[in-house]
């Protein structure tokens, strides 16, 4: 609690109430219930400040100091909010009695959690600004990946009546294991199948044989039975608007290797290529976009997507004049909507599918597709990537070189 200064606790109540501050006048009421709530939201912290919420008991909304005595009795009160059984997993909070302007308030300063989502009696409370209320799904979401950020992550979550048989083992031995581990390795390794899948986490483990995530979305027979929105969703729209008339419209299912081959052939497809045979004595050819930008795209928005709580797929939706990318699931960990794009930054909410795209040889470098994609547009002459970034998709924008910008 030496943390805050009387200065700073001044300087807080005087900035009003917001997603990291709560002003209550007494205990009296309804305020039990409501400081309960309010500790459960700053414990779940969706904004991710990474900072504490503080609870002020003898605050009047507009930060009027009211001057009520606060007891022993308040600050037990207080306390055992922590462990009364309301508010599960209990959170980490202290409580103290401060004197600010020769008039005595109650403190609660609530740390947030490890373990989100926080619920007090079966509801999940958030706070965005002033505003307090139960979670809605989407919320519920990134709390549940705020926790495997610091867990294990969902990528390795085993998968419930799942087993060896749904996956392509051939393709496991002969392709996956052999660019996993060197030839010497695998030659004197003596390991039994199982103890090879879940070596690489494609299995939970050799005592639980249920595939994870990851296994059924790198050597899955039949994928999307498992993972319904593991697919990528590809229209060529005849028009630059969304409603224009539909050229080419495809599901594109199917495990890891096989879903990104069969979209390159659609980039390749749609990519035209003009010929050039009268200005010059060569022959030169150039395509309407550079596909390795494209790709890269691609390649992030598998990566780096959500594959948990959502059916949506990844989507690719070709215009005339621009290609649209969509991605479900936000920033993640460390990448924010301010951050998002910057050279250098990165974070994983499927590092093991980071891990075995690498293996695949599907990406060279961790973290450098974004940077690779903007060289390849800028060396062709396009504009740069345009980036809409939400909680809940993140949407990035090829634009053709004639792209002129909606007015």
């Amino acid at each position: 609690m030496a943390d805050f200064t009387d200065e700073q606790l001044l300087e807080i109540i005087a900035a009003g109430e917001s997603d990291r501050v709560e002003f209550k006048e007494s205990l009296q009421g309804d305020s039990p219930k409501g400081i309960r709530q309010a500790i459960c939201a700053f414990a779940n912290d969706l904004p991710n400040h990474e900072e504490p919420g503080i609870a002020f008991v003898g605050v009047e909304k507009d930060g009027t100091l009211l001057g009520e005595p606060i007891t022993e009795a308040m600050l037990l009160q207080l306390a055992d909010m922590k462990t009364d059984g309301n508010i599960v997993p209990p959170p980490t909070l202290m409580v103290e009695k401060r004197v600010l302007q020769g008039q005595e308030v109650a403190i609660v300063v609530v740390q947030p959690s490890d373990s989100t989502p926080v619920r007090f009696k079966g509801t999940i409370q958030v706070r965005i600004g002033p505003r307090r209320g139960i979670a809605v799904a989407q919320e519920e979401r990134i709390l549940n990946e705020k926790r495997r950020y610091k867990d294990r992550p969902f990528d390795l979550y085993p998968i419930p009546n799942t087993s060896p048989a749904d996956l392509d083992l051939l393709r496991f031995e002969n392709e996956y294991l052999t660019q996993a581990f060197t030839d010497d390795i695998i030659t004197n390794n003596d390991r039994s199948q199982e103890e090879r899948l879940a070596a690489t986490k494609i299995i939970d483990s050799v005592n639980n044989t249920m595939v994870t995530v990851l296994g059924i979305l790198v050597l899955g027979r039949n994928t999307q039975d498992f993972l319904p929105g593991a697919y990528i969703q590809f229209l060529r729209i005849g028009g630059q608007e969304w409603g224009d008339n539909v050229v080419d419209d495809e599901e594109i299912r199917g495990a890891l290797l096989d879903l990104l081959r069969r979209v390159d052939e659609k980039l390749i497809g749609h990519n035209r290529i003009s010929v050039d045979i009268l200005s010059r004595l060569v022959e030169k050819r150039e395509s309407t976009y550079p596909i390795e930008a494209i790709r890269q795209i691609i390649l992030n928005a598998v990566m780096h997507r959500s594959y948990e709580g959502t059916n949506t797929p990844v989507r690719v939706y070709w215009y005339d004049d621009r290609i649209e990318i969509i991605s479900p699931g936000g920033p993640f960990g460390e990448i924010t909507v301010d951050n998002f794009g910057q050279p250098g930054l990165t974070d994983y909410r499927n590092p093991n599918l980071a891990d075995a795209m690498k293996t695949l040889g599907l990406v060279q470098r961790y973290g450098y597709g974004i940077t690779l994609a903007r060289r390849s547009l800028k060396e062709s002459g396009h504009p740069d990537l345009d980036f809409k970034v939400e909680s809940n998709f993140i949407r990035v924008v090829i634009k053709g070189k004639n792209y002129e910008e909606p007015r």
